[in-house]
């Protein structure tokens, strides 16, 4: 059996090396290393893909925030709406700008941000929410759209776990998650489902003007070169990242429905388990399964977790200490929240591997040794 990855970068860049070494001497040959023709192909074939107007790529998807919320003119003390449970950028960001985050529950079956926490945590200060489509499960975006129109709130959405998911409204039509808000949030980083070789990130949107002001932010405020008209920051997705992701792009769609015939064999594996409940899936919207995160009731969570790294299998907790809780947030009154949810989440939760490229001798070991560990435990 080949050594389980958590995410396994290196066979699947054997199965695409060929086109990709090509794609990267390209540039070399063409010493367009910044801003080259490979970016803006990536852009217009990013946005096809996600049917949205703009893609403004950047280095980051920290900085795809930062920009975002730059662009909508936050004020400091400003109150963005956020969940908790989540990566620290998220949420960094807002405390970065000096806005005054407002972290809020997220639904136990889905992980993702709650609409009626967010209805009741709506202040005259409020201007923004940040919803995350976490672990590659959309939020509910109707409904939190819904509320943003009735308060005349900004949406960013941090698309970075789920780019590629389908959500589906009540009238049966559907959007790429990241197009649904005033603004999507995405990163390239390599172990996300449509990963580049670096850093890399991309902000997107249908509204014409924010995308022209995210575009000068993001080159320094300047639309014409050496004339600054707003305070911006240096952040761009360099040629050879973006050659990567255009080999990758084309592929993203199949590499989705690899992880979703792996969740699969995971959830028949686990179902009916008293101990261990396997990742929900909404209705309203397609799982890409960036994660595939169980949650544990009556097993020692951190003993799998080392009971497994012994059986070489990786496994990983995210995130074993949520926002509102981190040292960085007491100055803003993280301490302050009571999310019952969230601490309960982050004493439970484990993620198994989840790529491309596993196979059933290495789902069969890891589910077969998951169970053995919960059956005597």
């Amino acid at each position: 059996m080949r050594p389980i990855q958590m995410v396994d970068l290196k066979k699947q860049y054997q199965e695409i090396k060929a086109d990709v070494d090509a794609a990267i001497h390209e540039v070399l040959d063409s010493a367009a290393f910044i801003n080259g023709k490979a970016v803006q192909d990536f852009s217009k074939s990013l946005a096809n893909y996600l049917d949205v107007k703009h893609v403004i790529p950047c280095a980051n998807g920290t900085d795809a925030l930062q920009i975002a919320m730059m662009a909508l003119d936050l004020q400091p003390g400003d109150e963005v709406i956020t969940p908790s449970f989540t990566y620290i950028a998220t949420t960094e960001v807002v405390a970065l700008l000096r806005l005054q985050p407002v972290f809020v529950e997220v639904d136990p079956k889905t992980f993702c941000i709650d609409p009626a926490a967010i209805e009741n945590a709506i202040t005259p200060r409020t201007k923004a929410i940040v919803p995350v489509h976490l672990y590659g499960q959309a939020a509910n975006m109707e409904a939190i759209m819904e509320i943003a129109n009735k308060h005349g709130l900004a949406v960013i959405e941090d698309n970075a776990q789920a780019i590629g998911s389908d959500y589906y409204y009540k009238d049966g039509s559907s959007r790429k998650t990241g197009t649904i808000g005033t603004i999507g949030c995405t990163s390239f980083f390599p172990s996300k489902n449509l990963g580049c070789y670096g850093d890399g990130g991309a902000i997107c949107t249908n509204n014409d003007e924010l995308a022209d002001k995210m575009r000068m932010i993001a080159n320094h405020g300047q639309k014409v070169r050496y004339y600054h008209e707003m305070v911006g920051c240096n952040s761009r997705l360099d040629s050879i990242q973006a050659a990567v992701l255009n080999i990758k792009l084309p592929k993203l769609d199949q590499y989705i429905e690899a992880r979703r015939k792996a969740a699969a064999y995971y959830d028949q594996a686990f179902a009916g388990h008293k101990k261990i409940t396997t990742p929900y899936r909404a209705s309203n919207n397609k799982h890409v399964f960036h994660q595939y995160t169980l949650i544990l009731e009556g097993i020692n969570r951190d003993e799998l977790h080392q009971y497994l790294a012994e059986k070489q299998i990786p496994s990983m907790i995210y995130y074993p200490v949520p926002a509102h809780r981190q040292n960085m947030f007491a100055a803003l009154g993280g301490n302050k929240f009571e999310l019952e949810v969230t601490d309960w989440l982050t004493e439970r939760v484990i993620s198994l591997p989840m790529h491309t490229e596993l196979d059933q001798e290495q789902l069969d070991y890891i589910t077969t040794e998951v169970l053995a560990f919960a059956d005597k435990n």
